[in-house]
């Protein structure tokens, strides 16, 4: 558990005149707990719950097949298990905010996350507390990094970045995605990682489509290789974007390349404390307009727990940088019926600047491989 994560959390629950904050999502009950409920985001009726008072006190709710695991690991005293299929896990949450003496309070909890029946069910268990909405709480909580959490993103942007720079020089004509897939994750998990999210292999007419796998198609001669994945460790993910040839480039496409990396430079010297999000996303458009391609909304977005976290660097919102955010930005091209090109790197906001966290496989010219 990090502390300086509770003590942010009890200081937004204090503004806001709450007396508890309820997590109940995978990624915010790992933000509070600092440990991963194994089979919690595989199976959703499997809830964990962690409640945060106002005063300091802090609840866990688990399921009673993972119990010694929570236990060894979360570091919670107050931990309250239920018995799967002849308990509800929203009895024990209810019997807990009881025992805390919230039951006439002020409590947020995860609307946006949590099932009505299973709310209906807190309801009428706790007919007096003043529900509401915690997701906003902890959304902005989760945009400024602690130091834990900026020292874990550092490292893991680094070995996704690795992984991904290892498998594409290990291409070769005649190999299969699904090849390179193996060799990528290889590398991921001996560099440290534990898991993954959203793997991205697609090569040559596949290269234009955002988010598919890998397939059994085998690499040919001139191919564009498209390779993304966003390693994981602690619950936290990085997301690190690769593009490379096979043989050698058109002219149309080092164009496109040399376009995108000014895009990189140009973002990362945009992004400072107190810049504005909009504001950044316009220049962003200036310089990749020059293609005459059509952007995407956006060219950054918030990282931790979730793939995409605020604050979007785009078309929509009016966010202002601050110093311990941690994002991705990733100017791209896909061009339907072709190809598509892109480059997704790690940053962290620091007070003077901009920190590339993703600085191991290099970006300035277009990676050539064989």
């Amino acid at each position: 558990m990090d502390q300086e994560i509770i003590a942010r959390l009890i200081n937004r629950i204090t503004a806001a005149g709450l007396d508890a904050i309820v997590a109940l999502s995978p990624e915010n009950v790992t933000y509070v707990s600092g440990f991963v409920v194994p089979s919690q985001s595989l199976m959703r009726w499997r809830h964990a719950a962690c409640i945060v008072t106002s005063d300091g006190k802090i609840s866990m709710v688990a399921i009673d097949m993972e119990a010694t695991t929570v236990k060894a690991h979360a570091g919670i005293d107050d931990l309250r298990i239920y018995r799967e299929f002849s308990d509800d896990p929203m009895d024990k949450l209810a019997e807990a905010v009881k025992d805390l003496k919230l039951d006439h309070g002020k409590v947020a909890i995860e609307m946006e996350f949590l099932p009505a029946k299973d709310f209906a069910t807190l309801q009428k268990n706790l007919p007096n507390v003043n529900w509401s909405a915690a997701d906003p709480i902890f959304n902005k909580a989760r945009q400024i990094k602690t130091a834990g959490e900026l020292a874990l993103l550092r490292s893991l942007s680094k070995l996704t970045d690795n992984a991904i720079g290892t498998a594409l020089r290990s291409a070769k004509i005649g190999m299969s995605e699904m090849e390179l897939a193996g060799t990528l994750l290889t590398t991921l998990f001996a560099g440290g990682a534990e898991s993954y999210k959203l793997m991205i292999i697609a090569s040559g007419e596949r290269s234009e489509f955002p988010n598919v796998g890998p397939s059994a198609r085998k690499l040919q001669h001139g191919d564009i290789i498209r390779m993304e994945i966003f390693g994981q460790k602690s619950g936290y993910l990085t997301g690190v974007c690769r593009t490379a040839v096979v043989g050698d480039a058109t002219a149309e496409q080092y164009k496109i390349w040399s376009n995108l990396i000014e895009c990189k430079y140009l973002v990362l010297e945009l992004i400072k404390p107190g810049a504005s999000c909009p504001e950044i996303y316009r220049k962003f458009l200036e310089k990749f307009g020059q293609l005459g391609f059509d952007p995407i909304s956006f060219v950054a977005h918030g990282i931790g727990l979730h793939l995409h976290e605020e604050p979007y660097m785009g078309r929509y919102g009016n966010e202002i940088v601050e110093a311990g955010m941690v994002g991705a930005f990733e100017p791209l091209v896909y061009i339907p019926g072709r190809f598509g090109m892109q480059n997704k790197d790690m940053f962290c906001v620091t007070d003077k600047g901009c920190e590339l966290l993703s600085d191991v496989t290099p970006t300035d010219t277009l990676l050539r491989v064989a």
